[in-house]
């Protein structure tokens, strides 16, 4: 079932979607309800200064697979062309990492099984890719909660290199996203090679609406919550979603409840959900024996700075702590350290040379990967940290005049 060898053990990737650092409970946002989250802090480490690539979305999720900085990858923006079943005008579809070498396919390579549930938002969302043999996904990365356009590959599909078929997903985007993953694992148990499991939520993107959201959610936020713990600006004067332009902001008190009442629900539906894949894996014997990361793509201002939006609510766009720092939990009890806050100075960068080194020496090396790029990696391995020891204090760091 899976890997129960303590050399290779099973990687459990989740992330979120336009999450910002403080929102979580365990953050020091106590109106928000995240226990699964705390449970991860608890049982784990919470990083408290670790930083996205981008503070936009598909730069900052092709540096998590890549381990390059957007420069050297080149998705400089959030994707609007070339992803799923509605073709450009050109009749591509573009795949944008086509060429990159991705941390995946390097698990692959060592014989792990490696799938993908949720947002890709990387380009032909219709055409399984870096090195994930299951394969889930959002069609277009962002859009309703409920009847979500989605793109499935069955293995054997992918094997003989067809497309995937789209489908309707069938109820609220996060419930759906987390079923697929975890009838992915119940088909891969049987296996006795290591699983690399990606889950890819789009929340807590944007839409917040009332009828986005399970109601129940919604509605305890929006009458009981005063929302006290969330910092409230006056609007930034360079703020792109003011005087009717496109966008949510929270100008008044009561717009600012309602969107955050929707807000606070993706996050606590998520939490849940999140919640559903840590039983799975104690039902099944797997939670020691399995690395359970949690990020977000990006962070996100609710208000804060004075903005109501990530990197490019403004323009220029904003580097503020809140859109560049990522909420980041790790967790493996009996193996990784407990209830630990660590706030050495940690990126997105780091992701794949640290996952890499964890997998074990063959997959560090990425021998077998056939080297299709230098792989010429910014980041370096934190694994010390996950082994309860202080990093080297000669780990370079880029210092901008």
């Amino acid at each position: 079932m899976a890997s129960t060898d303590p050399k290779r053990p099973n990687i459990l990737f989740i992330l979120s979607d336009d999450q910002g650092p403080w929102a979580m409970n365990c953050a020091g946002t106590p109106e928000l309800k995240t226990p699964n989250l705390d449970q991860l802090a608890a049982t784990g480490v919470r990083f408290d200064n670790f930083f996205c690539a981008s503070p936009v979305c598909s730069p900052a999720r092709a540096t998590i697979l890549t381990g390059q900085m957007p420069s050297q990858h080149g998705v400089q923006d959030f994707l609007r062309a070339g992803n799923s079943a509605d073709l450009p005008d050109d009749g591509k579809r573009i795949q944008y990492l086509e060429g990159r070498t991705t941390y995946t396919e390097i698990l692959a390579a060592n014989r792990y099984d490696c799938g993908l549930s949720g947002k890709w938002h990387l380009g032909d969302s219709a055409a399984p890719q870096a090195g994930f043999s299951f394969w889930d996904v959002h069609a277009t990365g962002s859009g309703d909660y409920y009847r979500a356009p989605m793109f499935r590959a069955p293995a054997s599909s992918i094997s003989s290199g067809q497309e995937a078929e789209q489908y309707t997903a069938d109820g609220y985007v996060s419930d759906v996203i987390t079923d697929n993953a975890i009838g992915h694992l119940e088909a891969q148990s049987g296996s006795g090679n290591p699983f690399s499991l990606n889950v890819h939520y789009t929340a807590p993107h944007a839409p917040w609406g009332r009828d986005q959201h399970p109601k129940d959610l919604y509605d305890d936020y929006f009458e009981n919550c005063a929302f006290d713990s969330v910092r409230w600006d006056p609007i930034h004067p360079n703020h792109l979603a003011k005087e009717g332009s496109s966008g949510s902001v929270g100008a008044t008190g009561e717009e600012r409840r309602a969107i955050l009442s929707g807000y606070f629900a993706a996050i606590t539906a998520m939490d849940a959900n999140i919640g559903r894949l840590i039983d799975w894996l104690e039902r099944n014997g797997l939670r020691e024996n399995t690395l359970i990361v949690f990020t977000a793509d990006n962070g996100m201002n609710m208000g804060h700075h004075g903005i109501w939006g990530k990197g490019n609510g403004t323009y220029p766009p904003n580097m503020f702590d809140t859109a560049v720092k990522v909420p980041t939990l790790m967790s493996r009890p009996g193996h990784v350290p407990q209830g630990v806050v660590n706030t050495d100075l940690l990126s997105h960068y780091d992701v794949m040379p640290t996952l890499l080194d964890y997998a074990g020496p063959t997959a560090s090396n990425g021998a077998e990967t056939g080297n299709r790029d230098s792989i010429d990696l910014p980041g370096r391995s934190f694994v010390p940290v996950l082994n309860g020891e202080p990093l080297s204090a000669n780990r370079p760091v880029v210092v901008l005049d």
